[in-house]
């Protein structure tokens, strides 16, 4: 079972407050710098260090950018068009414990426009594992997506800052490469805080959030919330990086904190620039959360609907079943109805919009509440079979498994009611 991680994002996210709370949560050094040197990138360097925001000891993760490759993403009078919002008190970069090393490949031009080919080339070069790899693709699936909307382009026009700035690149591999060396699967993230005002970018000044932020909020259903701060919290960046890992958005009942990594990000506002990311584990006992997908479809055929249920099944959907119902114009149709894990959803509706005629899908998360269980193999008369065995209150249920009992029904020639019964009552007996 690999981790649970929450994201408490009060003062927003960017792509080097994530790779800085992944690494205070204790992400190896060497995968990350062995993944970096091998970036065919130039034109950068990166420190590591302990930094004070607000009198706390948070981590820093600092992407030094030569003067061909400077973008003024941490330069307020830039950003805000000579004005900077209030200082922070107490919330200066005081570095020490640096931990540094540089770059220089040569191998990208200062000046070359990078869009998704050139992206994914640059990914498929580095030295990481695919589990990191693919977090890195997807992240940036996300950000060239949004990016190609808010410029009224396809995603294969893009070329431009947000897409191929050299530290967007270390920024997303850098968080690519700590999930999966601490061995993420899960990551919670309620809502992200948002500023309001202007931000310059290349362009000139847009609104807070930035259209490349408020098209991955749509397409991926993430919460905003309003900040009282004049200035922009969630860059596209760590917007898309949230947006890639999340699996949920609601914590559990209870949890139990095992371990805190703080984040420092760059720029200075009212609020101290800090991404909490905490390892957490369940204290709900027998509570868990998973999604349900629906939909209703009433021009397949009962092939077709039997293939996808396959599929889905296949793809690890917990259960799947259809419904009979009647739609408007008193049309037969089928509810299709998908029970899955939360980071399974995407795969889900991907295959049934593949497979099915429905053009649209409803979901919702679902706390449940499940016994306790386990899986024995008890010894018959006629052979193995495996049991499911639950318990709840104290008390104890058995279950004998549907293939062990049909595999020795068929064996021994006797009804499946019978060996049904010899299974439960030899776990009985035990």
């Amino acid at each position: 079972m690999g981790k649970c991680l929450y994201l408490e994002c009060m003062s927003g996210i960017s792509g080097d407050m994530m790779a800085a709370a992944l690494l205070d949560l204790g992400a190896g050094r060497e995968p990350l710098e062995r993944a970096l040197r091998s970036l065919p990138v130039d034109g950068f360097s990166v420190a590591v260090s302990r930094v004070k925001k607000s009198g706390l000891d948070v981590c820093d993760f600092d992407v030094r950018l030569d003067a061909a490759h400077e973008n003024h993403d941490h330069d307020m009078e830039y950003l805000f068009g000579g004005h900077s919002p209030a200082q922070e008190q107490g919330n200066g970069h005081e570095h020490d414990r640096e931990h540094a090393h540089g770059h220089d490949h040569g191998h990208v031009h200062p000046h070359e426009h990078r869009g998704m080919k050139e992206i994914l080339e640059i990914l498929s070069q580095a030295d990481m594992t695919e589990r990191a790899r693919a977090t890195a693709v997807r992240i940036f699936d996300i950000l060239a997506d949004a990016e190609a909307a808010a410029h009224g382009v396809d995603r294969s026009e893009v070329h431009f800052h947000e897409v191929g700035a050299v530290d967007s690149i270390v920024d997303i591999v850098t968080a690519a490469v700590c999930l999966d060396d601490l061995d993420v699967t899960e990551v919670i993230v309620p809502c992200l805080c948002e500023g309001r005002g202007m931000v310059r970018c290349q362009h000139g000044l847009i609104p807070i959030p930035v259209p490349a932020v408020v098209n991955i909020a749509r397409a991926h259903a993430l919460t905003l919330k309003p900040a009282d701060v004049q200035g922009e919290l969630v860059t596209p960046t760590g917007a898309a990086i949230a947006a890639a890992v999340r699996t949920s958005d609601r914590l559990p009942e209870r949890f139990v904190i095992e371990k805190v990594g703080l984040g420092a990000g760059k720029r200075q506002y009212e609020r101290p620039s800090i991404l909490r990311a905490m390892l957490i584990a369940d204290a709900s006992a027998g509570s868990d959360e998973i999604c349900k997908l629906e939909s209703n479809i009433d021009d397949c055929t009962g092939e077709a609907l039997g293939y996808v249920m396959e599929r889905l099944f296949e793809a690890g959907a917990r259960d799947v079943h259809y419904t009979p119902v009647f739609m408007k114009k008193n049309r037969p149709a089928w509810q299709l109805n998908v029970i899955c894990d939360p980071k399974d959803r995407e795969r889900m509706e991907e295959i049934i919009f593949a497979e099915t005629t429905t053009i649209g899908i409803r979901r919702v998360n679902m706390r449940r509440t499940v016994l306790d269980r386990e899986k024995v193999r008890v010894g018959t008369a006629l052979g193995e079979a495996e049991v499911k065995v639950c318990r709840f209150s104290g008390k104890e249920k058995c279950y004998p498994e549907y293939d062990s009992v049909k595999a020795l029904a068929q064996k021994s020639g006797r009804s499946f009611q019978e060996v049904y019964e010899m299974v439960r009552q030899a776990y009985g007996s035990e």
